[in-house]
């Protein structure tokens, strides 16, 4: 049944990753680098989905930064499969514009959005929940959300409160969407059994999603439609441009999702899909940490993870090291993140490590735009 449908992945790579600075620039952002493993993180992202569908079918939506070096990174994708957004308008802009330009080609193509920079292993898990997610999609006005059974109370993920299977037992039915809830509430999340961490990955056709924009974004929609219709043409750079920049600044989570939601779960066609494989947004060098201690890099026997020539710890423990190039000794520290690149060192107590974003927003203002 799934090879009669068009699917198009739509992998969203416009991020700055500001959170892992000081190895993550403008123009090298977390997307592009290798924090798991010799492949980027787009490289990785890009290679999961081949089974389902090839580079000609694949889009980008990223910025003029990184464009060139995804584009070197993905040899054989299309040049105009990689839309570099004149300026950043978060989700929803994005997801629209990837549904009216593939809405023109093909109104019942599966449009599946993933960010370009998640961990998730058991690939064949991952890829038999995407072709039952797309098979759903592909039955009517759907929109599916992969979610992932919450492991502990996060308050950084937003999360999905579901109903009952439907008939087929296919998908849970979709309540409501929180986003990042305090600590009390996403634990009450997590005790009642029934909420999902949003993975951020959606599946739906072209038609409902660019229906569902021009719904809920009505003046958002035509500046879309203006700029996909001039797609191909020589004046789709000066429209792009002229147009993106009035976009509402958005999640698709805000804008369609949480209206869809709203209107009641038989009646909303949004369904989540629960995820039976593993995943990890690496959302910050803490996260990075836990993932490589549980997996690739097992730690030193203290709990140091290192990406070094090599270190030394005397009763320190629970840190987090990436010195390519030079020898790191640690001593009677703990919970530290240390990275050291050319131009910049980086040290951070763990628990702090969300903050680090601030570190790039200071240096802005300071006018240090050679270390952003």
């Amino acid at each position: 049944m799934l090879k009669s449908i068009d699917f198009r992945p739509v992998i969203l790579a416009g991020g700055s990753g500001t959170r892992f600075w000081p190895r993550s620039r403008r123009a090298r952002a977390k997307q592009v680098l290798a924090l798991d493993g010799e492949r980027s993180m787009i490289q990785q992202t890009v290679e999961r989905l081949k089974p389902l569908a090839g580079l000609d079918k694949t889009w980008i939506v990223t910025n003029e930064y990184l464009a060139h070096e995804i584009a070197d990174q993905l040899p054989g994708l299309p040049a105009g499969q990689i839309v570099q957004e004149p300026v950043a308008r978060n989700t929803a802009p994005a997801c629209g514009l990837a549904a009216f330009l593939i809405e023109r080609q093909n109104p019942n193509a599966v449009l599946g959005i993933f960010p370009s920079d998640h961990v998730i292993a058991d690939e064949p898990r991952f890829l038999k929940a995407l072709q039952k997610g797309i098979a759903v999609a592909a039955a009517g006005d759907n929109m599916v959300v992969l979610g992932i059974e919450p492991t502990r109370a996060e308050t950084g993920y937003g999360y999905i409160e579901t109903g009952d299977y439907t008939k087929d037992e296919s998908a849970l039915h979709v309540r409501r969407f929180t986003e990042k809830p305090n600590q009390n509430r996403a634990e009450e999340f997590v005790a009642a059994g029934n909420y999902y961490w949003n993975s951020g990955m959606f599946l739906w056709s072209a038609r409902t999603l660019a229906s569902a924009v021009r719904e809920h974004l009505p003046e958002t929609a035509p500046l879309l439609e203006g700029i996909a219709a001039a797609y191909g043409t020589p004046d789709f750079e000066a429209v792009f441009h002229a147009l993106y920049p009035k976009c509402e600044n958005i999640s698709v989570d805000y804008a369609v999702l949480e209206p869809r939601s709203a209107k009641g779960e038989h009646l909303s066609h949004l369904y989540c899909l629960p995820a039976e494989f593993s995943w990890n947004d690496l959302g910050s060098w803490a996260s990075l940490y836990e993932y490589q201690l549980e997996t690739r890099l097992r730690g030193d026997g203290e709990g140091n993870v290192s990406e070094t020539e090599g270190h030394l710890a005397i009763d320190a423990g629970n840190n987090y090291i990436f010195s390519p190039k030079k020898f790191v000794a640690l001593v009677g520290v703990e919970n530290l993140v240390i990275v050291d690149t050319e131009d910049a060192l980086l040290i951070a107590h763990r628990d702090h490590s969300q903050d680090v974003g601030k570190i790039v927003k200071e240096l802005g203002l300071s006018g240090h735009d050679e270390l952003i």
